[in-house]
């Protein structure tokens, strides 16, 4: 009962530090970084659990990336609690305490040793680091992810003590899931073999235990079956080849259907790619100690000639010195080697070795590997302490120093999620040249009408990057509602000069022909944007609406149709194509579309004007089809 109670206060501990740290997010709103794909612009998740959306999501990739269960966890806070951003967000706080809690109980059962695994698991709980997947809604899948890693861990360890068929169907299905949610979790195998070799011992030359190093209770769940590597090895073949098949749905995601051999020949990393690796790994380990001027988005790592190459090749060195260092000290502290493999292969996946993944530093991507690194902390200051007098003092007075600097870090980092506005502008304050910083924080400050502010940010992105179409094309568009026509039309034309087949460039080019009377030219630049994305729902409504100027009421209907295919509460889409079928005299057909605008939305006064002419019309000529 006493250990049963020790379990209870810590994982209170765990909760309540939680929720003083992120309580705060239950206010914070969706940001303009990803969480439209994910959430706000994403109609069929929008629409909660529908059968047509649940085949979407498992047919779906987004960035080439495939994760139906990720899909699925968005339908249903949607389904639960609409477009309010703060449930959507403790969702992910909810997942990030079961994340903490399992961590905690699985090194709990592992090693028997309390306060170690609770430290592993509170700076889990709290670094700063660890912010972003939290408070970012987009991140869902890193969270979601780790709860199945968690959970597959959890199940292992019942299956280390006592093998069985039952058992280790629960681990592959726990494993099968976290894939399904991101496929970062495809390092979990090796994981799992890391695990057998410490803290489970299972290898049968495995490290023996040293004095000072933590017992495990007694006990029947205590005893872990001894094998060969070979045969451990063996017993995870099915979870290797899951991760082979994953793999090649990932590359075929990417290749787009070219050759294996030039996709494969495509994803080989450059001297750059293998130079901002290894800086990122030793950058990851500097912010996990010093926490501070953490950002959202991270520029690009550029170019730096020799100076990278120099800067590169430190942190190779410094790799590798700590590498040799574990692995000569692994038999008395094995703990080392698995905490320190850990970081390595669990970062691999989004470090940039393979262009699978991405080529810039994000926090996110720490969530999971910086697990290793706080393993070797709460196993290894205990042990450099275990000999001095006030060790145990120093220890205690140190942990709550440490936790109560993290708490306060990360509780500061949180604040910078309340919306777009803050967490950019905190961005573009602590990062250097960081065009897409400023292009989003532009964005952000034009949908509130701050224009000037809007049009110095994406002339910032410019400066820093020239061929930056977006944040071009987003000028354009502020300099056209500010009534200077013609420098828009230069900007939109840019953009169309560096990247002809760029879908909002012609749309917005289209867009202030037409208010100029240039309908001809502006249908001209619509047809480009459908060529380029079809099922573009604004570009398909003021084609429809230019045709509907030049009396080609037939094929701007088949516009307003197809926009409405797209998207059937597209409450303008119906207006028109009643005007043009009361045009027609098809009056029964144009009062339906005009009482589904107002349906839509019911404070639309020209709808209603409409449908109340078009019902008078319908009075007069009763006779009319």
């Amino acid at each position: 009962m006493t250990r049963y109670r020790s379990e209870i206060i810590v994982s209170l501990f765990l909760i309540v530090s939680i929720l003083a740290v992120y309580g705060q997010i239950r206010h914070h709103e969706f940001i303009n970084f990803d969480d439209e794909d994910y959430i706000t612009e994403n109609r069929r998740v929008q629409a909660g659990w529908t059968r047509e959306g649940i085949f979407w999501a498992f047919t779906t990739t987004l960035h080439h990336h495939w994760h139906p269960l990720t899909w699925l966890s968005h339908m249903t806070d949607c389904q639960f609690f609409g477009l309010d951003a703060g449930w959507h967000h403790l969702s992910s706080l909810l997942l990030h305490m079961a994340n903490t809690l399992l961590l905690f109980f699985v090194f709990r059962r592992m090693t028997g040793a309390l306060f170690r695994s609770a430290f592993v698991a509170a700076l889990f709980a709290l670094h700063p680091l660890h912010v972003e997947p939290v408070a970012w809604v987009a991140d869902r899948k890193d969270v979601l992810s780790a709860f199945f890693w968690m959970l597959t861990m959890w199940v292992y360890v019942r299956y280390a003590e006592r093998p069985g068929f039952t058992r280790y169907v629960l681990v592959l299905i726990a494993f099968i899931l976290g894939l399904m949610a991101k496929s970062m979790v495809v390092t979990l195998p090796v994981v799992l073999l890391l695990m057998d070799y410490w803290p489970l011992e299972r290898f049968e030359f495995g490290p023996s235990r040293r004095r000072g190093q933590p017992k495990r209770p007694k006990g029947p769940h205590a005893r872990y079956q001894k094998a060969s590597a070979l045969d451990l090895i063996w017993k995870k073949a099915i979870l290797f080849l899951i991760v082979g098949a994953c793999g090649i749905v990932t590359i075929s995601a990417f290749s787009q259907h070219k050759p294996l051999s030039q996709a494969l020949w495509g994803f080989w990393p450059t001297k750059r790619h293998v130079a901002n690796c290894l800086l990122y790994y030793v950058g990851y380990i500097g912010k996990m100690f010093y926490p501070l001027n953490l950002a959202t988005p991270y520029p690009s790592h550029p170019d730096q000639g020799m100076a990278g190459f120099w800067h590169a090749g430190g942190a190779g060195l410094i790799l590798l010195a700590i590498s040799l260092l574990v692995f000569w000290k692994r038999g008395r502290y094995p703990y080392l080697l698995v905490g320190w493999l850990w970081y390595l292969i669990t970062l691999v996946p989004v470090i940039g070795l393979v262009k699978l993944g991405p080529d810039k530093m994000g926090d996110r991507y720490t969530y999971i590997p910086l697990i290793g690194l706080f393993i070797i902390i709460a196993w290894g200051v205990p042990n450099l302490l275990e000999r001095w007098r006030h060790g145990r003092v120093a220890l205690g007075v140190s942990t709550v120093i440490a936790l109560l600097a993290l708490m306060t870090t990360a509780r500061h980092q949180v604040s910078h999620w309340k919306n777009s506005i803050t967490l950019l502008s905190h961005t573009v304050y602590v990062t250097a040249n960081n065009w897409l910083a400023h292009n989003n924080l532009g964005v952000a400050l034009k949908e509130q009408g701050r224009f000037e502010e809007a049009i110095h940010h994406y002339s910032q992105a410019l400066s820093i990057n020239p061929g930056y179409v977006e944040a071009r094309c987003n000028l354009g568009v502020v300099l056209a509602k500010q009534g200077h026509v013609q420098d828009a039309i230069e900007h939109f034309s840019e953009a169309l000069r560096i990247k002809p087949r760029y879908e909002e460039a012609h749309y917005n080019l289209a867009l202030v022909l037409a208010k100029q009377g240039n309908v001809q030219d502006a249908i001209r630049h619509f047809s480009e944007a459908l060529n380029i994305r079809p099922r573009y729902e604004e570009a398909h409504y003021n084609l429809g609406v230019a045709l509907s100027k030049q009396g080609k009421l037939q094929d701007a209907m088949s516009h307003f149709s197809e926009a409405l295919q797209i998207q059937p509460d597209y409450a303008k889409a119906h207006h028109q194509l009643g005007i043009a079928l009361a045009r027609q005299g098809r009056l029964r057909e144009a009062i339906h579309h005009f009482s589904e605008a107002l349906q839509i939305q019911p404070d639309y006064p020209k709808a209603r004007h409409n449908l109340e002419r078009a019902l008078r019309l319908m009075k007069s000529s009763p006779k009319e089809p």
